[in-house]
């Protein structure tokens, strides 16, 4: 048989043990203790027990995890090896609204002194935690921004000499047709000469939309070339650039976390305050 009372406010489970054959009594928190728990307290104080567990009136098991406080408020079964014992906790008398409240207010008090003496600790802690990421995410990311700066030079340098290329060969096209105009044939020859060049360039801006699905544009255009020399630059030199774009995300976020967490220092206000006014 298995009996439950509650002495000094606590409930105090009285059950026998199997192999000692004799009554033992376990007082329980029910705010703190879980089924778990209480379970191994019996099979401790009994070595013989080889299984023991807790099922609702439905059959169902209760999780080791359910705090005894919600396994008391109702009937359940207690199987400890092949036994099962039907228990029916007494029905504790409520507390006045009054009293309530007053409990309410003791925990919200017991959980702000926890808070005032455990969080500067875990913040240090975790700004410690913070500082060996950011030198860790830092100095595996020196080598790769030493290669990115150079990949950017060289990718810079390619498409300024490109546009003056490409300046070059306007001015040039510019001055054979000034010459053909006045020098070797007249106006009247070059004319449809130069409509179907300014006919092809437009072509060639009509095709360059076709294909990048952008206007021609002169800053876009260098932009993407720029882009172009990059990428194929950063392949010849094996130059991870997800793995980089990767490493300055968990960078900024450490920073940010790291910032956050200083501010309430700074502030003398809990984390979860902060949280709330953002």
């Amino acid at each position: 048989e298995v009996t439950i009372n509650y002495r000094h406010g606590l409930p105090v489970i009285t059950l026998t043990l199997p192999t000692r054959s004799e009554r033992c009594r376990f007082t329980v928190k029910p705010m703190v203790t879980t089924v778990g728990a209480f379970l191994q307290d019996v099979q401790r104080e009994d070595k013989g027990i080889e299984k023991a567990e807790v099922f609702a009136t439905d059959g169902s098991k209760v999780s080791d995890a359910t705090l005894m406080e919600v396994l008391l408020m109702n009937d359940f079964k207690l199987v400890i090896n092949n036994t099962a014992y039907s228990v029916s906790p007494p029905v504790k008398d409520k507390l006045s609204s009054e009293h309530a409240t007053d409990m309410e207010d003791i925990k919200s008090l017991v959980h702000r002194l926890f808070v005032a003496l455990h969080l500067e600790d875990h913040q240090i802690r975790k700004e410690r935690e913070l500082l060996q990421k950011l030198d860790l995410l830092k100095e595996e990311l020196l080598p790769l921004e030493q290669m990115k700066a150079r990949i950017i030079d060289g990718a810079d340098t390619k498409t300024s000499r490109l546009l003056w290329v490409g300046l070059a060969l306007m001015s040039t096209q510019g001055g054979a047709l000034a010459w053909l105009t006045w020098w070797v044939y007249s106006w009247d020859i070059m004319e449809p000469v130069t409509y179907f060049i300014t006919y092809g360039s437009a072509m060639a801006f009509y095709a360059y939309f076709v294909l990048t699905k952008q206007d021609y544009i002169y800053p876009d255009a260098k932009d993407r070339q720029f882009l172009h020399y990059f990428y194929r630059k950063s392949k010849n030199q094996h130059f991870n650039v997800e793995r980089y774009n990767k490493l300055k995300e968990d960078l900024a976020e450490a920073e940010e976390s790291l910032r956050r967490l200083r501010q309430p220092l700074h502030l003398r206000l809990p984390i979860q305050e902060i949280n709330d006014k953002d």
